[in-house]
């Protein structure tokens, strides 16, 4: 099956007794077992529930894994491929990096005995930047908000020569759009909050993986930490999933459109997207993932007012977070990274004037002309 088809009939169980063509949502917190000596598969929410193992059934076939494991948020995913590290291990990341990853490598590491390096350009990584302790490089590609792309492939040979595993954080791509696993990689994340979601009601999040031990291990973690996913909000995942294709080209659509408006715009100095930062990350991106994705971050010319600016848009909420039907807007610096400090915000080039575009599936005339207004609005 295409992966249109798949989001939608992968997920039909006629494993029950009406055969409904949703599973059904199973609340009980705990199971009655046959006899001593004699259990089932089911005994207690926390270990296991039959609605949520057959969504991560299915993501397991969208995302192409042989496992996947459901979180009650993207960080507690993200979490539980950190407790794979043990004391004395080390981490690199992208410098520019969910603000809630780097929150959680600069304050909870330093209390498991772990260290952690921001990098510059994986694209420009060689084996002298591997000491013996690096365990884990942790990619988003596109990253968070600069849209910078690594060249996966590269990465993960480099990587792998050295016994070293490769994360990827692709929520902002999702299965859909770029399959990191293709590419080599050992485990991917999500925040499964955003576009497997689609409707800005449930936090969730996932981790797939084709490594044995790694999934045996998670699946471990996922039960000794008690943040897996609750059978209500996996319901929301099975609903919203469904539509993801459908979501994806519509919000993809209109933002190359807004991306050529803006562009043309004389308000408008700089808009990052996937592929946007040079030649090179245009073509790995597009080598690696069939579109650019639905995120884009802009800074204003000189002489228009980013307050002003957003104030005047009526489509675009000033809200956190991405992926849902609604077009959002957001100042990183002290919205979505405000756990980075000044100085390193102003090294990477997440500045006070950067906004991130979260674009929904509204109409992208209605989307441009709430845009053109709020920017003539903005110019003093």
């Amino acid at each position: 099956m295409k992966i249109d088809t798949l989001v939608v009939k992968g997920i039909e169980s006629h494993d029950n007794p009406h055969k409904a063509v949703i599973p059904p949502i199973y609340l009980a917190s705990t199971y009655i077992q046959d006899e001593l000596g004699n259990f089932q598969e089911y005994a207690y929410q926390r270990g296991g529930n039959p609605t949520r193992a057959a969504f991560e059934k299915l993501f397991a076939q969208v995302e192409g894994s042989k496992y996947a494991y459901a979180f009650a948020s993207g960080m507690a995913a993200t979490t539980a491929v950190f407790n794979l590290l043990k004391t004395g291990d080390k981490v690199l990341l992208n410098n520019n990096v969910y603000g809630g990853t780097y929150r959680y490598v600069s304050g909870i590491f330093q209390n498991q005995g772990i260290s952690y390096e921001m990098v510059d350009d994986f694209n420009a990584l060689t084996e002298a930047d591997l000491d013996d302790k690096v365990r884990f490089i942790f990619i988003e590609t596109p990253s968070n908000p600069l849209l910078r792309v690594t060249d996966l492939e590269r990465v993960v040979r480099l990587a792998h020569s050295k016994g070293i595993k490769v994360i990827a954080d692709n929520t902002f791509m999702t299965p859909y759009c770029q399959k990191c696993l293709n590419f080599g990689v050992d485990i991917v994340v999500y925040s499964a909050t955003k576009y497997i979601g689609g409707h800005a009601d449930v936090l969730a999040g996932l981790v797939a993986t084709n490594d044995d031990a790694v999934a045996e291990r998670i699946k471990f973690i996922q039960k000794t930490l008690g943040a897996m996913l609750s059978p209500f909000d996996t319901y929301s995942l099975i609903r919203g999933i469904k539509t993801l294709s459908v979501r994806m080209d519509r919000q993809m659509d209109n933002t190359h459109a807004i991306i050529d408006f803006l562009e043309s715009h004389e308000g408008v100095k700089t808009v990052h997207y996937a592929g946007s930062h040079s030649r090179e990350e245009k073509a790995v991106h597009s080598k690696q993932a069939k579109d650019i994705g639905a995120v884009i971050s802009i800074e204003l010319a000189d002489g228009y007012d980013e307050t002003a600016f957003v104030k005047g848009l009526k489509f675009f909420d000033l809200a956190v977070s991405l992926g849902g039907v609604e077009s959002l807007i957001c100042q990183p610096a002290f919205m979505t990274h405000e756990s980075y400090p000044a100085q390193l915000r102003a090294q990477i080039g997440i500045n006070d004037g950067l906004l991130r575009l979260a674009v929904g599936i509204e109409n992208k005339d209605d989307l441009i002309a709430d845009l053109a207004g709020a920017l003539k609005g903005a110019k003093k």
